[in-house]
């Protein structure tokens, strides 16, 4: 059986996504990436990325001196993780609430 996803934080969401989107990558690489929507320090996001670890939402390849960091989990398992907390919370656990409140308040795509 496997464990449950692990809800992440927002800064700790920005790091997974730089990481799907990259894929394994330096807490430089992830940093550099970051400073392009936010002002965050380098200590900071090398802090998070080691509690990322510990809370094994990430793994670290310790190999090089350089140590490389990887999403411990996909994209759409953290999104229906997230969804599920927001459908539970929210809306009472109503995924047709969810979805008419999501309609309402913006315009739909073809």
């Amino acid at each position: 059986m496997s464990q449950p996803p692990i809800r992440p934080s927002d800064g700790e969401l920005a790091i997974l996504r730089v990481l799907w989107g990259r894929g394994p990558s330096t807490v430089r690489d992830v940093h550099d990436e970051l400073l392009k929507e936010r002002d965050m320090g380098y200590t900071t996001v090398l802090k998070i990325m080691q509690i990322m670890v510990e809370k094994g939402l990430v793994t670290r390849d310790e190999s090089s001196r350089t140590h490389v960091y990887q999403a411990a989990q996909g994209e759409e398992r953290t999104q229906a993780c997230l969804l599920n907390d927001l459908l539970q919370k929210a809306f009472e656990g109503s995924a047709k609430s969810l979805v008419v409140r999501a309609l309402s308040d913006a315009k739909a795509d073809d």
